[in-house]
């Protein structure tokens, strides 16, 4: 298209979906433009998954300097100053920014600051200005929900906390996924007095049980209270005291000096004008789309967050690429959302990829390999920190359909692994791989016997 108002592409939303489809598209040969009303890199680089981990990092130091002395080393001692992380934080996601930025320029992307609206399929207003496309990608990512009880409004959610420069003495963490058990765990390996809070028994729904029950114990391990199996009816925030109160369906309470909101986060949507166009979203205000990210309006497409499918970083980036290699490309691409490894980044982390127990266990014989052990590291030092392992593999065929693990370096081993899943790997290729000795991950490869097996019809007797 010509015209300096007139793209083949508009990106709504400069996260790490929309960067990636607009810098593919870009080199596909279209003429695009991002508009963006925050800053540059979305959730992950600016308030999310770096940020994240570089805290989860400086908590980790702590526990490595009160492991040195079981180590050798003498008078190893330290603390802890929030506004000194706070501000290195900020110069690297800046710095972070800024490559973004760069990245978006060396494509021929141009980037427009300020808030979208659809006016039409074709037609979007930022600000005074009206753009006209072929084209529209949705990628707006998603915001915390602060609706899951009376009162939760007052509390932080990540994106505060995050910013803190100062500590509170102690925290109330209200929900169970994996950004409330990241934040808890954080926070109480910096000291903090946590408290988590969450209405099922155990945390971490839709994980494999054997994770969920082994981070629970992990957690009270690194000396957080867990207030569970009870519904949560309120929170409370004294204005006077600055102190928080958390009400819960059986009468009892729970208080402390600050509360973070980490009970999930909701497509962010609003005010885009998608009713006026009639784009169609669901009761959450996920954008609905189909296998190749089309909306119900012709044009207008959406990918990551936004479509509330699978909300990881990595699941965006691919849908961004497909979408573009698709569309602009002109090579038809979908994303396969059914193998998908996670991580969740406590101490210890938790990994997984493939099925649970529970699932695969629905579609027939299974089973299931496990190891359980003290790492060499910890246990050197006295340390009651375990790892677990677990392999569900198809009864029928030996095809390895899940594998779980909590313990260190469980992402980085999890990952690799899930090469092997995606390429159909049996559980006699694990055995046949030589296994890397001393390691934590050669547990994988020397799993002889299956602990269980499920499903199985018993031999009939003579």
């Amino acid at each position: 298209m010509n015209g300096d108002n007139n793209y083949d592409l508009i990106v709504i939303g400069a996260g790490s979906g929309g960067v990636a489809a607009s810098r593919r598209a870009a080199a596909h040969g279209a003429k695009v433009t991002i508009v963006e009303a925050d800053r540059v890199g979305g959730t992950c680089v600016i308030r999310g998954c770096v940020p994240k981990k570089l805290f989860m990092y400086a908590a980790g130091l702590g526990a490595a300097l009160a492991e040195a002395g079981g180590y050798g080393w003498a008078d190893v001692t330290g603390r802890f100053e929030m506004a000194r992380w706070a501000d290195a934080k900020a110069a690297e996601t800046a710095r972070l920014e800024a490559i973004y930025r760069g990245m978006l320029a060396d494509s021929g992307v141009t980037l427009i600051s300020g808030r979208a609206k659809l006016l039409a399929p074709d037609r979007v207003a930022v600000g005074e200005r009206h753009l006209r496309t072929g084209h529209v990608l949705i990628a707006t990512g998603g915001w915390p929900s602060t609706n899951a009880l009376p009162g939760l409004a007052a509390a932080m959610t990540s994106n505060e906390l995050l910013d803190l420069r100062e500590l509170p003495a102690s925290l109330l963490v209200i929900g169970g996924g994996y950004i409330a058990v990241e934040f808890a765990s954080i926070l109480a390996g910096l000291g903090v007095a946590v408290t988590l809070a969450y209405r099922a028994e155990l945390p971490l729904r839709g994980f494999d049980a054997d994770l969920r029950s082994r981070l629970a114990q992990a957690l009270v391990q690194r000396g957080i209270t867990l207030a569970s199996g009870v519904a949560l009816t309120a929170l409370e925030h004294d204005s006077t005291t600055g102190r928080y109160t958390l009400v819960r369906a059986d009468g009892s309470r729970f208080q402390a000096a600050a509360a973070l909101n980490a009970t999930g986060r909701r497509p962010n949507t609003a005010g885009l004008g998608l009713a006026d166009v009639g784009v169609a979203v669901d009761g959450h205000g996920a954008i609905r789309v189909d296998a190749d990210s089309r909306s119900n309006v012709a044009g207008v497409w959406a990918v990551g967050d936004v479509t509330n499918r699978v909300n990881l970083t990595p699941v965006a980036i691919a849908e961004g690429r497909a979408f573009a290699d698709s569309v602009f490309g002109h090579r038809p691409t979908r994303v396969d959302h059914r193998l998908v490894a996670s991580a969740v980044f406590t101490d210890p982390p938790s990994a997984t990829v493939g099925l649970t127990e529970a699932d695969a266990a629905k579609l027939g014989p299974v089973d299931v390999y496990e190891s359980d052990f003290r790492p060499m590291k910890t246990a050197f030092v006295g340390s009651p920190a375990r790892s677990y392992m677990k392999l569900v593999v198809d009864g029928l065929n030996e095809r390895v359909l899940g594998i779980h693990m909590i313990g260190a370096d469980a992402p980085e081993i999890v990952q690799s692994l899930a090469v092997a899943l995606t390429c159909g790997a049996t559980k006699r290729d694990f055995d046949r791989t030589l296994a890397v000795h001393p390691t934590a991950a050669e547990e994988f490869m020397l799993m002889r016997e299956p602990r269980r097996r499920l499903g199985r019809t018993p031999a009939p007797t003579a």
